[in-house]
């Protein structure tokens, strides 16, 4: 009984075939990409031959060097990129993650029915399936992979500039700058918070700097400390920090936890701070008497 021995160029016909067929592979493959769970609305139909044509010819040339059992090796590399390209397009297109992937897996049936066509030997098309079946896998897994990195690359960046557009730093006056908080406080909030005040703070030359926790339901030590931090941050760059919206709710659990403000000037309404702020700078504001 003849063996064959799987993923060497000299013994498998998958180069052969690919490089016979490659115009008929294409037609079909195409043909079946409109049959299967492609939403054509996402993306020109010129757009995917281009794509499946291209992934053909590297498939190819790939396949050609021998190297038909691991995709890392470096023959690959020019695959893996137009794949993992193909990826982050698609995750910016709206495809699903299984949509992604079918791109490559949807590949297998034109090829194989070539495979069944031209390889009459029942044990070498067999194992000729199995060692296409494993290479296309591995493909199609790369798709996903990187789908799913480019998704959550994608959440992180949007939780981003969530959390930046969530602590807006606002000039009341000049030299007197107000963080209002809204929320809770947690370590990643808190360096882009503080990140913002001071880069205000450092543009503006403002002497006064007034975090306001009107917003905040809860304090807890977590939130004072973080709190703390940023009060002491602001003072190191030569601005005079407090907080107001000391709720009684917020004073008499400062008190229970043990937190020491005694160095921070607090005030219960963003407006009390702001007047403090102004006799500090030597302003004030005077109500004008109607004629």
């Amino acid at each position: 009984m003849k063996t064959v021995a799987l993923g060497t160029m000299s013994e498998s016909k998958i180069p052969q075939i690919l490089e016979t067929f490659e115009a008929d592979l294409l037609s079909e493959w195409t043909q079946e990409l409109a049959t299967v769970n492609i939403r054509r609305g996402l993306m020109k139909e010129a757009e995917l031959k281009e794509e499946c044509r291209e992934f053909l010819s590297l498939f190819r040339v790939a396949v050609a060097q021998g190297k038909l059992s691991n995709i890392q090796a470096g023959d690959w590399q020019e695959m893996r990129s137009m794949l993992k390209g193909v990826s982050r397009s698609r995750s910016q297109q709206g495809f699903t993650p299984s949509e992604t992937a079918t791109f490559v897996f949807s590949f297998k049936q034109p090829l194989f029915n070539r495979m069944r066509q031209q390889l009459k030997d029942a044990i070498e098309l067999g194992e000729e399936i199995w060692l296409a079946t494993n290479l296309l896998d591995q493909l199609g897994l790369l798709t996903i992979e990187v789908y799913q990195k480019a998704r959550e690359e994608v959440i992180l960046r949007q939780q981003q500039e969530l959390m930046e557009l969530s602590t807006p730093v606002i000039k009341l006056w000049e030299g007197i700058l107000a963080l209002p908080i809204i929320g809770t406080l947690d370590s990643t909030r808190t360096q882009i918070m503080m990140e913002s005040l001071l880069q205000k703070i450092v543009e503006t030359g403002s002497e006064v700097a007034i975090i306001d926790i009107t917003g905040v339901a809860t304090v807890d030590t977590l939130t004072a400390q973080h709190l703390l931090k940023t009060v002491t941050a602001a003072r190191l760059m030569g601005a005079d920090c407090m907080i107001s919206g000391i709720r009684p709710q917020i004073a008499q659990t400062i008190v229970y936890l043990g937190i020491d403000l005694t160095d921070v000037t607090t005030k219960a309404t963003l407006a009390d701070a702001f007047l403090t702020a102004l006799k500090r700078l030597g302003a004030s504001i005077t109500r004008s008497q109607p004629e």
